[in-house]
């Protein structure tokens, strides 16, 4: 994930006021990137506990805590619903690109309120693949790699428009809403975004689901080929829209 996104996860937590001496659930941890970055944020005198239901996601996160020497992490296999000790006293939850996998995202946040005490915060970060255009520059390589991402999410079930719905699914749960704030990621003719670096780490989901070839997807060029695009059209492509909310337990 690129430091753009990971700056976009930090305004979050600076803005939900999670801080040193927190005990906080990252909840769909993965190999555990926001673990870390909370980790970092919390010190020692708090605790990061991450949550995945893949084994092999947590191994790869336990691993990194043993090689970097972190120690106020604790990975769990579980989902939302998971029953660890300290569940009910935690300060916040917070997700990234996860409640998009979520077959009913105010249901699976309502799993999540009674593991944070009263006016404990539950925040998440969701990226929402709604189209924008200026309506004047063709971008169809652009295009085209974005309907390669759209499909593979369709595929996994993910709803491709979590970012939008946000608002919604945290007051469903019945949550106090802050604030939601949307940001997008902006390529330019002069600066990039590592799209490249995304197909190749997806690569292996789009060619199971029969969406591209490797040879078609060229990840080794993609990056120079998309830049190409936008220098000769002289034009600013949003890529996608990032979203980010945080509401209150009464």
């Amino acid at each position: 994930m690129s430091n753009t996104v990971d700056e976009m996860t930090e305004r979050m937590l600076d803005d939900a006021g999670i801080g040193p001496g927190m005990r906080v659930l990252d909840i769909g941890c993965g190999p555990g990137m926001t673990t870390f970055m909370l980790a970092r944020r919390v010190g020692s005198a708090g605790h990061v506990f991450g949550v995945d239901r893949d084994a092999q996601m947590l191994q790869v996160a336990r691993q990194k805590a043993r090689d970097t020497g972190v120690t106020n992490v604790t990975f769990i296999q579980g989902g939302f619903d998971v029953r660890f000790p300290e569940r009910g006293a935690l300060d916040a939850v917070v997700g990234r690109r996860v409640l998009m996998y979520q077959s009913d995202a105010a249901q699976a946040i309502s799993q999540l309120t009674d593991a944070v005490r009263s006016g404990g915060v539950i925040a998440f970060h969701e990226h929402d693949m709604v189209e924008i255009s200026d309506g004047r520059t063709a971008l169809p390589l652009h295009d085209q790699v974005r309907s390669w991402l759209r499909e593979m999410l369709r595929h996994e079930g993910a709803n491709l428009n979590m970012g939008f719905q946000l608002h919604s699914a945290l007051s469903a749960a019945g949550l106090a809403v802050e604030r939601v704030r949307a940001e997008a990621n902006v390529l330019t003719p002069t600066a990039s975004y590592p799209v490249g670096s995304i197909i190749r780490a997806v690569l292996p989901r789009l060619l199971q689901h029969g969406i591209v070839t490797e040879a078609a997807a060229d990840v080794e060029t993609l990056d120079e080929r998309l830049a190409a695009e936008r220098t000769a059209a002289n034009a600013t492509c949003l890529w996608e829209m990032v979203f980010c909310a945080w509401g209150r337990k009464a």
